[in-house]
């Protein structure tokens, strides 16, 4: 029961995510959409992968999925990223969890 609510490495793993996109998606990344939407692409592919490692390594419940979820969203809000973005950004990675 109490590894059940150990959600440790799965907010670490959050925030880490956060962090991998915010270095290849930095908020001054000039506007080219063509580009920009490439780029989010590869940098979106890359971190499903590390999901399905991770989700390999580490078996999700619930509440470990939330805690996820909410490490990635307020790392990225509190980096300013604009909360429209990261809504949907959290959305797709609870459904890869």
């Amino acid at each position: 029961m109490i590894s059940w609510l150990d959600a440790r490495d799965a907010q670490k793993f959050g925030i880490t995510l956060a962090e991998f996109f915010m270095e290849r998606i930095p908020l001054e990344m000039p506007d080219k959409k063509i580009k920009s939407l490439a780029r989010k692409q590869e940098v979106l592919d890359k971190m499903f992968l590390q999901i399905e490692v991770f989700k390999i390594k580490h078996k999700l419940n619930i509440y470990k999925k939330a805690k996820l979820g909410n490490a990635f969203k307020w790392k990225l809000l509190d980096a300013d990223y604009d909360p429209a973005l990261v809504d949907d950004l959290t959305k797709v990675l609870m459904l890869k969890c």
